[in-house]
């Protein structure tokens, strides 16, 4: 009797062991008992996009990632376009960001991506009529040809006269955060300088998402005792929404002060930024009064989406061009074709926004990159009540359902056999002009009433620093530097953009 006990005892065993070796091999996490798929999740945490592209190629798009019994963290991760349209538009109003979004970016605020319902149309209405308005493309075109002929090409000059290294990422980071401040509120943190000097605000922004990013990743019982204790990753986000609110507080209060004084007619004609449009409004903007907390809220929103995916989708693409020498001249022969006859083609120089603005090359370059390094890699919805997705899984609330951007742009179902290869041409139309994918197929800039409202300010700034560099340096990749992404909310390079930056033109 013993030894029937022990042998079906060794027999389950053995099964398990099979199962678990079988799932291992797939790249399928295994589902614990109590502990669901966590440990396996934990395991592969440093390529986390790579291992979500793995399991999603060998699942058909869509796969359940079950969480600890107690944490409530059940999720459904997807990559299907099928999927993404149900969710972003065609049952838009089921799938919330929800409350657990809420509380994970909770040092947003009520601002804009924290939002839902009403408060949501609202704000996305008022800022949809100060982005789109000729005042602010004004602003926008000036600050950025400013920036990249005062702050960039002088640090690029100096590093290549000297042949020194730099990371090219954390000068594009610099870039984005001095031209969102200026947008946003008029004031130039001169975070690009040829010092290049910590500045406060800017490392509160990158602690706070790396808190963020842990909230994500472990059971919200467990960050949220951390923040009742005051330690670990929460006890960063206090320190940076202390020096965010202080930040933003003294930008509110400087521009009142400036207002008060009275905008000359230059300054209006030369651009006006979001803060001032706002301040500006007298009447109350669609139940929102401009009082400080909501401004607190709607600079630190747009001062994220400015600033992150911007410098983001640089580093990925000037690694990209460089390392990609016939895209590189083809985008170079493309600069030369906006030059004037009676201009040196063979000459430094930079170019204005509506220069490069309608470059084809150009574009569908961008757009290859944003494909396979989306800024923001992955997104989460929780649908309010319980529904089936077009690839036939169910979803209930307090599910998460999330989508990975990163895998997306690996799918061969979705973008062919050749999906991780670098080719604008696949943005070219027969006829040789943009060839508009569908944006739950391409979700750089999200899909559905929640598209972005900045995309056009991210082209025209990437459009003006690529034209600047590609045509008057050469970039190269220092030996040995490993180029890997990170685990974040927004995707930089692991180890930064190490590069010598030499000059095309003597």
């Amino acid at each position: 009797m013993a030894s029937l006990c022990y042998s079906e005892i060794l027999l389950v065993v053995l099964c398990f062991l099979c199962l678990l070796f079988w799932g291992t091999r797939r790249g399928i996490p295994w589902n614990w008992p109590l502990l669901g798929m966590l440990p396996s999740l934990l395991r592969k945490v440093g390529r986390i996009h790579d291992s979500c592209t793995d399991l999603l190629g060998l699942t058909g798009g869509t796969f359940l990632l079950k969480g600890p019994w107690f944490s409530n963290m059940d999720m459904l991760a997807t990559a299907d376009p099928a999927n993404i349209h149900y969710i972003m538009s065609a049952n838009f109003s089921n799938f919330p960001k929800g409350p657990q979004f809420l509380k994970m970016f909770d040092f947003l605020g009520d601002g804009i991506f924290n939002s839902d319902g009403d408060a949501w149309r609202n704000q996305r209405r008022l800022a949809q009529l100060q982005i789109g308005h000729h005042r602010f493309h004004r602003c926008l075109v000036k600050t950025s040809q400013d920036k990249v002929e005062k702050g960039l090409i002088p640090i690029l000059e100096h590093v290549a006269k000297g042949g020194q290294v730099i990371d090219l990422q954390d000068v594009f980071q610099r870039f984005t955060f001095d031209t969102t401040c200026i947008l946003v509120t008029g004031f130039d943190p001169c975070c690009l300088s040829s010092e290049l000097l910590d500045v406060p605000f800017s490392k509160a922004m990158d602690d706070a998402e790396e808190a963020v990013f842990t909230r994500h990743v472990v059971p919200q019982i467990i960050w949220k005792f951390q923040r009742w204790l005051g330690i670990g990753q929460e006890e960063k986000l206090s320190k940076a929404c202390k020096t965010l609110d202080h930040v933003i507080a003294k930008y509110i209060a400087m521009k009142k002060e400036e207002l008060s004084n009275g905008i000359d007619l230059k300054e209006q004609e030369e651009g006006v930024d979001l803060l001032t449009s706002y301040l500006q409004e007298d009447e109350m903007m669609g139940g929102f009064k401009t009082n400080d907390k909501f401004l607190r809220d709607t600079v630190l929103n747009f001062m994220i989406a400015g600033r992150d995916t911007t410098s983001s989708a640089l580093t990925w693409f000037v690694w990209l061009v460089s390392t990609h020498p016939d895209i590189e001249a083809k985008i170079r022969e493309e600069l030369k074709s906006v030059i004037l006859e009676e201009e040196e083609s063979n000459k430094w120089r930079l170019f204005k926004a509506a220069e490069v603005g309608k470059l084809v090359y150009l574009h569908s370059a961008l757009c290859e990159s944003l494909r396979l390094y989306p800024p923001v890699p992955f997104q989460h919805k929780e649908p309010l009540k319980p529904d089936i997705l077009p690839s036939g899984h169910p979803v209930h609330p307090k599910m998460k359902v999330m989508f990975s951007l990163y895998a997306m742009g690996r799918m061969k179902f979705i973008w062919g056999e050749d999906c991780l290869e670098f080719r604008p041409e696949r943005w070219i139309s027969d006829r040789g002009t943009i060839k508009h994918e569908p944006a739950y197929k391409f979700l750089a800039f999200n899909a559905g009433p929640r598209t972005c409202l900045g995309k056009e300010v991210a082209f025209t700034q990437m459009k003006v620093v690529a034209a600047a560099i590609i045509h008057n340096y050469h970039v190269q990749l220092v030996e040995g530097h490993v180029v890997a992404p990170n685990v974040s909310i927004i995707l930089y390079m692991k180890h930064g953009f190490r590069v010598r930056v030499t000059e095309r033109w003597s």
